[in-house]
């Protein structure tokens, strides 16, 4: 059997929330983004992979921040890079 979580993702009780709800960096390009992520190492919002630019994924290859989240309402699964493993997350 699979696993459901890697040991990257914080627990529960620490989870990061989005305080903002752009992509700075597409938008100091004048860029467009299709959905926002959530790295839960540093709370930098960045683009989705279906966006032109891929923020999320870069700030990974840069960083090594493992996981992300979703920032989009509604949305509640994280990301882990390493494992490439997606997670369901219960509601927070």
């Amino acid at each position: 059997m699979e696993p459901t979580y890697c040991t990257h993702l914080p627990a529960k009780e620490k989870l990061l929330k989005p305080t903002v709800m752009v992509c700075n960096q597409c938008l100091a390009m004048g860029s467009a983004w299709v959905h926002l992520r959530l790295c839960q190492t540093c709370g930098q919002v960045h683009c989705c992979d279906s966006s032109p630019n891929r923020h999320a994924t870069q700030h990974f290859l840069e960083t090594g921040h493992p996981v992300v989240s979703s920032a989009e309402p509604g949305e509640s699964w994280a990301w882990c890079y390493p494992d490439e493993l997606f997670m369901p997350l219960p509601a927070l």
